[in-house]
């Protein structure tokens, strides 16, 4: 979400040269261990929020309004040396990452893959990008072998890739789309054929299951303070919505926005995801409860 929230950022100071917005990476778990006791007003998420840490918020005195504000395609990328791994299924992708994996060549993969080494790049166990790819492909939230390069700034992932003709790796859209010249991207076959991820398949579902929402958690406390109000308003408006598009995410449905502001407006607290990604779930209908 850090692209995204950077250059809302970045505009909103223009507009108001008198606030300061001061945008740090931690990944989502992190993040909300900050939240919960009060350091920051805003928590960026990749992730909706685990019980575990809405009932921390709230032993902190922390009361939250939870916004979503964009769709990411988790994107599963190969070194653009690699000739033969144009798309994978959901299955392949389990069987490579799942907890006890042993494979390490690629001819593990499938039959008539080349006698070649694989090495992993993925996120960092802080993460939200972590949390959501392993619950989407392996079926369970933190399963994952341990054995890859992990981190929870995806440019150090991008740049592994990039370098490593070995590499398989999966990181947000947003990151593929700024370095597409030195990544290649691989279709998912969720047993309909393989999809590659873009603005059209992530909006309507097909890029399953790995296409998720991105969430803003506002403080309801720091919310009363009116240039913390301005700032969230901004990014749920039509330029925010833009900047969306801009760094490379996709835009949720004009009435989403319209449904989140009012939620925001009206101060309903607490996450609609109870603690889980909800694959498949569609925003506006999660929004309306």
């Amino acid at each position: 979400v850090f692209p995204i929230t950077e250059a809302v950022a970045e505009e909103f100071q223009k507009l108001n040269p008198s606030v300061k917005v001061t945008v740090g990476i931690s990944g989502t778990g992190g993040g909300f261990k900050k939240f919960a006791i009060g350091e920051t007003d805003i928590q960026n998420a990749s992730r909706p929020i685990k019980d575990s840490e809405a009932e921390a918020a709230a032993a902190g005195g922390i009361e939250f309004v939870e916004i979503p504000v964009a769709f990411d395609g988790l994107s599963i990328v190969v070194n653009p040396q690699n000739t033969w791994a144009s798309s994978l299924t959901v299955a392949e992708l389990k069987k490579i990452w799942e907890p006890g994996s042993k494979i390490n060549n690629w001819s593990q993969v499938r039959p008539g893959f080349p006698n070649k080494p694989i090495k992993l790049y993925g996120a960092g166990t802080d993460s939200g990008t972590f949390d959501y790819f392993t619950e989407a492909i392996c079926g369970k939230e933190g399963a994952s072998r341990p054995d890859y390069q992990a981190s929870e700034d995806d440019n150090t992932l991008v740049t592994g890739v990039a370098g490593d003709p070995s590499a398989l790796g999966y990181f947000g859209f947003a990151y593929y789309s700024e370095n597409k010249d030195k990544l290649k991207l691989v279709g998912i076959d969720n047993g309909n054929g393989p999809v590659l991820p873009n603005e059209a398949t992530i909006n309507d579902g097909t890029y399953a299951p790995l296409a998720r929402p991105l969430f803003l958690y506002v403080a309801m406390k720091s919310a009363e303070r009116p240039e913390v109000k301005a700032f969230v308003e901004f990014y749920l408006s039509a330029t925010g919505r833009q900047l969306v598009a801009e760094v490379g995410y996709v835009p949720l449905p004009d009435a989403a926005y319209e449904l989140a502001l009012k939620r925001f407006h009206e101060g309903k607290t607490g996450s609609l995801f109870s603690g889980g990604s909800q694959i498949g779930v569609k925003i506006e209908d999660l929004l309306k409860r």
